[in-house]
């Protein structure tokens, strides 16, 4: 039998950051990474493989990532509103927003070429 602390009344705080914070991450991961392949206009064709592997780290993340996050953001939305899943919505959450701030984070550490 259910008691009655077994219902979590914050249960949407953490999948609602997640949301807000991938709307505005999101584009801005996208945005970034389409630009990081400008890194390579000075060296054309002739880039170094530090470079290159960055480029496809970028693009990888974004491309994966963003099954990830999509994944992520729906498990911590569609999460039974108890309790005991507080901690794997939490998790979810943080999962959604991980992608973008990496790619992000890889963007702006692109190595010169």
């Amino acid at each position: 039998m259910p008691g009655p602390d077994d219902h979590d009344h914050r249960t949407s705080t953490a999948p609602l950051v997640a949301t807000v914070l991938l709307a505005v991450l999101g584009p801005a991961a996208l945005f970034l990474g389409g630009l990081s392949v400008m890194a390579t206009d000075s060296c054309g064709t002739d880039c170094p493989t530090a470079l290159t592997t960055w480029l496809y780290l970028i693009y990888g993340t974004i491309v994966f990532g963003g099954v990830l996050s999509l994944a992520a953001l729906v498990t911590a939305w569609s999460l039974p509103r108890k309790v005991r899943h507080r901690n794997l919505r939490r998790w979810a959450a943080i999962a959604t927003v991980a992608p973008p701030v990496l790619v992000i984070a890889l963007v702006c550490t692109i190595p010169s070429p």
